[in-house]
Order: structure tokens, then sequence, then C-alpha cells
């Protein structure tokens, strides 16, 4: 099974390997002569398009040099098919995603799943899963193409190799990257693609998320400051949904953000988010010193004079500083949690408690919850299969071992969000001064609980 593939769009022989090998040497040459040269002239550095239009150009030169080469001294000439995956080796090479590129550069695909180098399944926006051809001639080569996209990630040092069998990383078009090696049959990586980096309410009343009135009350729970989990499982949209909740946030607004690994990216953003503190959790170095969780680093955020933390995902003993973090000033802070149901979501952060170093109590963890969380919004699947938010609660008070909640919103028989039971009333007054439109977007049946 681990046998070399001989496949278009992957080096099918030592000469195509060479000659790939000599190429990318002479043209990477070329590429560092030609920014010094700009440099030295007082021209800024190329951007992303004009870089890959340079190399296009050099990467034509040499393969032709290539070619007279080749005729003046006799030797075969490559045909058209060897020369053009020799250029996709190369050009794969210098911009570091190897035989991923072509899969990365597809907007349309939205999950990349490699079970060993030539069987890659890739799953579109409309769910349906195919099978692409390879994307390294080797499982050997595709952990060299893994250990490069760590090396390029820069920033901490990333180890992938039998001591450490797991990587998890963010490439450099934003998505999200894991591999693991050696606790396999063959080595195995999975890309998550963000298809809406900069979502909005109105995106996703568009994507059919949710409707138009729904958007009004979720945004006037941002405007108003109100402590929201989104929950809901495994690729149903909780980042996209959560980067639509910071949307709203003000612009004059602090944040700090707490990841596991980067994929929220408000940072990037300096008009919509001019004041973000982005930080990752760091795992320990091969010597297992200088490992920093997301635990840690909300206690370090809430330092950090933040106007409101937003935690990319609760997944441990984060849970308790993050609830701190709710109840003690900074209202409006957001967080995502894997979770089957909206009621889940409290169990789940219940068990998170539980395993923490604090090893709270069902009941303490409940009146932290209930002190701390306002809203929790769960993502799921209409009958369709189209990502909806489906359930909305309002948390309302801790009762021993239980957390009282109202369904604002609850599935409909096709699974999407539909009105429930009311609001409280002094909820809704909070809602109305954050900008909620009672009259014009139809709330009003919405009286004292």
């Amino acid at each position: 099974m681990n046998e070399r593939v001989l496949v278009p769009g992957v080096l099918s022989g030592p000469g195509e390997r060479e000659l790939a090998h000599l190429v990318r040497q002479r043209v990477a040459a070329r590429l560092a002569a030609y920014a010094g040269e700009r440099e030295a002239a007082g021209l800024p550095a190329e951007d992303e398009s004009a870089r890959r239009a340079t190399v296009g150009r050099l990467l034509a030169e040499e393969l032709g040099t290539q070619r007279r080469l080749a005729l003046s001294q006799g030797r075969p000439v490559m045909d058209t098919g060897a020369e053009e995956r020799v250029a996709q080796t190369v050009k794969d090479a210098l911009f570091g995603t190897g035989g991923l590129e072509r899969l990365l550069a597809d907007r349309a695909i939205e999950n990349v799943c490699v079970n060993g180098c030539d069987v890659v399944w890739v799953k579109d926006a409309a769910g349906g899963w195919r099978r692409e051809s390879p994307v390294a001639a080797s499982d050997a080569e595709l952990v060299e193409l893994v250990r490069t996209l760590a090396a390029h990630a820069g920033g901490e040092e990333r180890r992938f190799d039998r001591g450490m069998p797991r990587l998890n990383l963010q490439l450099p078009d934003g998505s999200r990257l894991f591999a693991v090696m050696a606790v396999t049959g063959r080595v195995s990586l999975t890309i998550r693609r963000h298809r809406f980096p900069a979502a909005s309410m109105g995106e996703l009343v568009r994507l059919g998320v949710c409707d138009e009135r729904l958007a009004a009350f979720l945004r006037a729970l941002v405007r108003a400051r109100k402590n929201i989990v989104i929950g809901g499982g495994t690729n149903v949209g909780k980042t996209t949904v959560l980067r639509a909740f910071a949307h709203e946030i003000p612009p004059a607004e602090r944040l700090v953000t707490i990841e596991d690994t980067f994929e929220l990216g408000l940072d990037a953003d300096p008009v919509a988010h001019p004041n973000v503190v982005a930080m990752q959790a760091r795992e320990p170095n091969i010597e297992g010193q200088g490992g920093i969780d997301q635990a840690e680093l909300v206690r370090w955020g809430l330092r950090m004079s933040p106007d409101r933390v937003i935690v990319g995902e609760i997944r441990g003993a984060e849970v308790i500083p993050m609830c701190n973090a709710m109840s003690q000033g900074n209202d409006g802070s957001l967080s995502t949690i894997h979770a089957s149901t909206s009621r889940g979501v409290f169990t789940k952060l219940a068990s998170y408690s539980a395993q923490s170093p604090e090893r709270l109590t069902l009941e303490a963890t409940n009146l932290m919850v209930a002190s701390a969380v306002h809203f929790v919004v769960h993502l799921g699947r209409d009958t369709t299969g189209r990502r909806v938010i489906g359930s909305v609660r309002e948390v309302i008070d801790a009762d021993g071992a239980q957390i009282v909640s109202n369904e604002v919103y609850r599935p409909g028989p096709d699974g999407r969000a539909v009105p429930a039971t009311p609001l409280r009333s002094e909820t809704l007054d909070d809602l109305v001064l954050a900008g909620l439109d009672v009259q014009g977007t139809g709330f009003q049946w919405w009286g004292a609980a």
C-alpha cells in the first residue's frame, strides 16, 4: 500500500525528480537575487500575487534553458506533460504546501482528508465526498511535506515523528491542519477550510444558517454584552458563527482571543478590530518544557485589560477561568464548545470543570455557569443537511444539579430554529436598549416569562 504512485500531477521517475530539484534550486536562487535587487533599489517587497507571477516567469525561463541544454548535448527532451509536472512540483514546493497546493487553491473544497499519500478524499461545500489524486509520491514524502509545513508555520518548535506523532497547525491561507503518524496504519492528515473568514450576521442569513429575525436577535445579544457559548457537533460552523458574532463588536473595544490553534483571525482586520491580542496555546518542546495551555492563557488575558475575552473553543480546564472572566466584568465574552444539544452544553461544561485541577462539584459548577453564561446558541443541520442554528437557550439560574434555562428558540420540524419560550422581561429590555426593534422585527409576542 505504500508503493510509489505514478499519476498525473506527481513526478513519475528519477529524471523528473532530478530536474525538479535542479530547477527549484535555480529558481529559488534567482528569486532571492531578484528580491535583493528590489530592496537595493528601494522598492517594496512583492505581494503574494506578484511573487507567484515572478516565479512563473523564472520557472518558464529555467525550463527553457534546460530544454535547450538537453538538445545541445544530444539528450532526449522531456515531453510537455513531464515539464508540467516538474513546473507544478517546483511551484508547490516554493509556496510551501507541496502536493496539497492544487487542493487548497480550489475554494469549493471544504475539507481535505489524506489517509496515506495516495488515498485522498475531499468534501465540497454541499457536503459531498469525492476521491482525488495523490498529494505525494510516497508516505515518506508525505511526512516530509508535513514537516515542511510545520517549519513554515514558524513561531514555535513543532515536531512530527514517532516521539511526537501528531501535529496541529494553521496553514498560510488560514486552514487548520491536523496530522498523525505511527498510531495509524499510514500517515494521515486532515485539513479544515474556513470558507468565510470575514463572516457577518448578514452572511449567516445569506448562507441559510438563520433567518433575518433570528439574526437581529443574535446581533442584539452581542451588542447588549451578553456572554454567549456556541455549541454544536464537529464541522457544523461554530467558528464561522463566532466570527459573525465578533463582527458585531464595536471597533473601539479591546479584544483578547485565546485559541488552541489560530483560526479566528480577528487581529487580521485592523478596521473591524484594531485593538486585538491573539494568543495561541503552546505545546512542550522536545525536552517537555515550555508548554502553555488555554487555561493559563485565559488567566494571562484577564491581566491585559480586555473589554471582551474570546476563547476559540472550550475543551478542558480553561472552562473555569473563562467563566470567571465572564462573571467578573468582561461581559460580552464568547466561546464555542462541542455538544450534541443545547442542553448538552451544560453537561460538557460540568464535565470539563470536574476534570480541571480545581475539581469542582456539579453544584459548584452549575452556580459558576449560571452566574457567567447568559445564552447558549446551538448549531446543527436541518432535514436537508444544511448547517443551521437550531436552538437558543437563556440561562436563568442554577438549582443544585440542574441549570435552569429557557429555550427561547427550539428546533422546528425541519431542524431550523423557531420561536419558543418568551424572554424574561429584563432581558428583553436590555436587548431593546441595544437596538433590537421589537415592533419592526416581529418580536411583539415576547412578553415577561
